[in-house]
């Protein structure tokens, strides 16, 4: 299927590695040239370089989004590359408890994973509505519906990432702009596979992993792979997906809401 992206231009926030990376290469080899954002200048370089092999055009902008000014610096890089696809793929997670989370750790949590969301959205609307088509897909979590009690600020936070897409989209009601969110289980990155580890207290090979989601009630049989997000995030992203707007896309192996 032609997602006929061909000359689209698209912005993935935190696509320095991981999920990020995974949805930048695969915007890429459907035609889209990337503005690849990051905090690792080397890492984000990494990325461009790829994308920029296979003979899709491609640009870095870097810094942490949760420093003053720096989303709005990252929202006028990406009015001046031309982008009409964002994704809001940046937010780190902390693991804390009812009893460990404090206020401070609260406000890092929706200042990561929402206020910078907003503001690279907001930079990027404008344009997106005059030229009367865009995509904006945020990235939520499957602790959206199932909230993790290990992960309780992240878990809140993402729940209003999915929130304001909803609103996002009825904002943006027969402007050409719709919005969307897709929300991962557990994917296999470098960062989950060493949380993994550190819950089980153990080492464990990604076998092993796998064992303990079927174990877990997940009906898919294993883990995510950064390829199942980058392709759902992709199809939203293009105009194959026009009517779809302002929905949560869980991806998450069908886990959520199993016992």
């Amino acid at each position: 299927m032609d997602l006929e992206l061909a000359g689209r231009r698209a912005l993935v926030t935190g696509s320095s590695g991981g999920i990020g990376a995974a949805i930048a290469h695969t915007l890429a080899a459907e035609g889209c040239a990337v503005l690849v954002h990051g905090r690792d200048p080397d890492a984000a370089q990494r990325v461009a370089k790829r994308i920029r092999s296979s003979g899709a055009d491609t640009g870095v902008v870097l810094g942490d989004l949760t420093l003053d000014g720096v989303a709005d610096d990252v929202g006028s890089a990406a009015n001046a590359f031309g982008v009409d696809i964002l994704v809001n793929n940046a937010g780190p997670f902390a693991e804390h408890d009812w009893c460990g989370a404090r206020p401070r750790d609260w406000l890092a949590a929706f200042e990561a994973n929402v206020l910078t969301a907003v503001q690279v959205t907001q930079a990027v609307l404008p344009a997106m509505q005059e030229n009367r088509w865009g995509r904006v897909i945020n990235i939520g979590s499957r602790a959206v519906t199932t909230p993790l009690p290990t992960m309780v600020e992240y878990s809140a936070a993402k729940a209003a990432v999915v929130n304001m897409t909803t609103s996002l989209a009825q904002h943006l009601s027969g402007t050409g702009v719709t919005a969307n969110c897709v929300s991962p289980g557990v994917i296999l990155t470098p960062s989950s596979e060493d949380l993994l580890r550190r819950r089980a207290g153990r080492r464990l090979d990604r076998a092993q992993m796998e064992a303990d989601a079927v174990g877990a009630a997940n009906p898919s049989g294993r883990l995510g792979r950064v390829e199942d997000i980058a392709d759902a995030v992709t199809f939203l992203a293009s105009p194959r997906a026009g009517y779809i707007n302002g929905v949560n896309l869980r991806v998450d192996g069908g886990v959520t809401g199993t016992p």
